[in-house]
């Protein structure tokens, strides 16, 4: 699949993003979350809260941004870059584990900041609905003549398994009371390797990817 480089409207936007997620990130980390201001972070990044509006509809979104950053867009161009010949139900997992298991130290700050705020925690686990779009694009082109409905199927479920495997890996220690005391204060400790839970969720789609790419052959 090959995409036409962005002109200079798409970049201006691009560039304001960044700069917006960038602004949110550093004042939560300053003043904590609870701190800033949706106007404050639009002066942060010299633009407008009308301007701040029209990207992010809240600050959580925004501070999630600057860890989750176009990364639906990196999973569905690693899908497109897996050769032809590797099973697609293969090529979707592995793309979706690199890009949320191999975190590097800031991503790592930064999600220990989500996992302390309830609102910050699901707004990161809302944007996965983000997936969807551009991975079915990528589906569509893959599998052909099989349709443009069922790679929005397939995509939904993708990111519907990424949120479960999110939801349990950062769910509070234990069980009962004292770990939901803890999911309300905002206290979750991810637990486990979140490759793992990712592969596990996705696995149960790897039949519905196979049905689909065997049509596609025949």
């Amino acid at each position: 699949m090959t995409t036409p480089p962005p002109g200079l409207r798409e970049r201006k936007k691009r560039a304001t993003r960044e700069a917006l997620r960038e602004a949110a990130l550093r004042l939560a980390v300053e003043r904590g979350p609870d701190q800033v201001r949706v106007e404050d972070i639009a002066e942060a990044a010299g633009v407008s809260p009308r301007t701040y509006n029209n990207y992010f509809a809240s600050r959580e979104q925004a501070i999630v941004s600057a860890v989750t950053a176009d990364r639906e867009e990196r999973i569905a161009a690693a899908v497109a870059a897996r050769s032809a010949g590797v099973r697609l139900a293969d090529a979707v997992t592995e793309a979706v584990v690199e890009q949320f298991a191999n975190e590097g130290e800031r991503e790592r700050g930064v999600l220990l900041l989500i996992t302390t705020r309830t609102a910050l925690r699901d707004a990161f686990l809302g944007s996965t609905a983000d997936i969807e779009a551009p991975l079915s694009a990528v589906i569509a082109e893959r599998l052909e003549g099989a349709g443009a409905q069922t790679a929005r199927v397939l995509a939904a479920s993708v990111a519907a398994a990424v949120r479960i495997a999110l939801e349990g890996w950062m769910r509070p220690p234990g069980g009962g009371e004292a770990a939901a005391d803890l999911g309300a204060a905002g206290l979750v400790v991810p637990s486990g390797p979140l490759s793992d839970r990712l592969r596990a969720a996705l696995a149960p789609l790897a039949p519905a990817f196979d049905a689909a790419e065997q049509r596609t052959r025949q």
